[in-house]
């Protein structure tokens, strides 16, 4: 059931889709007056990548804390290689440590995953979808009148002898493609996936067949043009060009801005997005800096071991809506690689035309700090650790030490009854906050805040310590302490709890440490303001 109108949100929230909602890889793109959001989608608890079909959501570009549901674009099954599967098709092998519940948690044997897409309009005025279908070595196309309707399958991308790209002596694996259409009318095709470690190269025997390149496309959008070239440098590279440590892994996604091009991809470091830039589409890229890390690594310093949130990988790009720029990613949940969310952050060009590393929020499409009164899902959270910090985001390295965020029951159908249940209860909440974990929320704008009241569940008994911190003041620092709430609970019910706080009028980021025995789950949290502004507001 397609629900066009429910709004998902008074303010714009991290992730700004529903709770339910795992649409990472996500490509926005602005058609008329709207950004659309093109991404893989995860199933939640899915033991593999992207396994549910494309979805589509869209905002009016003036207002994006309203993202609309355009419902299922493109499925799986529409690709003929994901028909007439052989009875004897392989099981599709899993990570260490996963282990799926039940047969819903992946698609049937010998079914592909369709990874991350990227669509563009055409010279023809109609819009091109492309993909790939996980680990086969060919890029697929589809195609639609409008941006978010329904997409037929159109062809695989092919040499001129229409030999399908990938599958020909000589050629690359494809992966990630990225599709951009210059102001000449020339078509580029950009796709790539290289070694994350010296470790893969010596063990990977597809190696060789890695890389990231660029091809031109004719206006049958299918046909090659010009063969691929190598574009990006990777970690065989002797001449790094500048990209040391952040060398090409995968997620090519491309813009054109001021007259030059902006290269995004995901980085070796895979947990950081990076950009470079160059004043042709197809050669030259200079390395120009970290966008964005859901860990927030390298920003004033940080390191991995000082990540703020578990670690993964993260893909994305970046679009203009109205008088701003915006970078996408995704961050991790559910302690896997599995089921990742859609992100946004605001991104600032300086006058060279460079843009500085942004910090991860709870804020990040809205047009400026949330409200300092009224009620927040946990689940916004832009910093969740545990005692020891962060881990990565897997079963056997997370355990049952550290927090988490997850949802109840089953992956959750977008309809008009989910969409607004979610909105008054989120399926989504903060599992597993033991002694010394915490969980952070940047920014609020508060005035006369004096009470907070949390929701809670769990078998506990400790405190719930509320710190405040300015921005840009000691960004490493724990803050101030406002105020404690004391904790006693042993239910499955959500209990509510809640204490006094003092806090500076501002805009400050809020963080909840706890501390004692057991563990709690956290649900949602309100914030009690004594001025008729923010009681007018909430």
């Amino acid at each position: 059931m397609q629900t066009k109108d429910i709004k998902t949100s008074e303010q714009a929230f991290n992730p700004y889709l529903p709770s339910f909602e795992y649409v990472p890889d996500g490509e926005p793109h602005v058609f008329g007056n709207r950004i659309y959001l093109y991404g893989s989608h995860d199933r939640f608890r899915g033991a593999h990548f992207c396994l549910n079909d494309y979805v589509c959501y869209s905002a009016d570009v003036a207002d994006l804390t309203d993202w609309r549901y355009e419902g299922v674009i493109y499925r799986k099954e529409q690709d003929p290689r994901n028909q007439n599967i052989p009875k004897d098709a392989p099981e599709l092998r899993l990570d260490p440590g996963i282990v799926p519940q039940g047969s819903e948690d992946l698609n049937p044997r010998g079914i592909h995953a369709m990874w991350a897409p990227d669509v563009v309009q055409g010279p023809d005025g109609r819009y091109y979808l492309y993909y790939c279908l996980d680990f086969l070595p060919e890029i697929g196309a589809a195609v639609c009148d409008t941006p978010a309707g329904q997409y037929e399958f159109l062809g695989l991308v092919r040499h001129k002898d229409g030999t399908p790209l990938g599958t020909k002596e000589g050629d690359l694996l494809q992966f990630d493609p990225g599709i951009f259409v210059d102001d000449d009318g020339e078509i580029y095709l950009y796709s790539g996936n290289a070694p994350i470690s010296q470790e893969w190269i010596e063990k990977d025997p597809d190696t060789p067949r890695k890389g990231s390149q660029v091809m031109k496309l004719e206006q049958d959008m299918l046909t090659l043009k010009e063969e691929p070239k190598k574009l990006m440098p990777d970690l065989r590279d002797q001449d790094k060009c500048g990209f040391d440590g952040h060398e090409f892994f995968e997620a090519s996604s491309i813009r054109k801005i001021g007259g030059r091009y902006y290269f995004v991809y995901s980085s070796v470091q895979s947990h950081e997005l990076c950009y470079a830039v160059s004043d042709r589409p197809d050669a030259g890229y200079r390395f120009g800096g970290t966008l964005v890390d859901i860990g927030d690594i390298f920003l004033d310093g940080r390191s991995e071991r000082d990540a703020v949130n578990c670690l993964g990988n993260t893909h994305g790009g970046i679009e203009k809506a109205g008088n701003q720029w915006y970078v996408f990613y995704h961050r991790q949940t559910n302690r896997t690689n599995y089921s990742r969310q859609a992100c946004a952050e605001k991104i600032w060009f300086d006058e060279d035309g460079r843009i500085a590393q942004t910090e991860i929020t709870s804020c990040g499409l809205n047009p400026g700090a949330l409200r300092g009164s009224g009620t927040y899902p946990a689940r916004i959270c832009c910093h969740l650790t545990g005692k020891n910090g962060a881990a990565f985001s897997h079963p056997l390295t997370m355990k049952m030490d550290d927090p988490y965020l997850t949802q109840d029951g089953g992956d959750i159908e977008p309809t008009r009854e989910t969409m607004e249940r979610d909105r008054q209860e989120p399926y989504q909440y903060i599992r597993n906050m033991q002694d010394g974990s915490t969980a952070g929320y940047k920014y609020f704008a508060l005035q006369g805040l004096e009470r907070i009241a949390v929701m809670l569940r769990g078998k506990a008994e400790g405190v719930l310590e509320i710190r405040s911190r300015e921005p840009g003041r000691g960004a490493q620092s724990e803050g101030t302490v406002i105020g404690r709430i004391e904790i006693q609970v042993d239910s499955d019910a959500w209990s509510r709890f809640e204490g006094e706080v003092k806090a500076e009028n501002g805009k400050a980021a809020l963080y909840f440490t706890y501390r004692g025995n057991g563990a709690v789950d956290f649900r949602s949290f309100e914030l009690f303001s004594n001025t008729k502004e923010n009681a007018a507001a909430s």
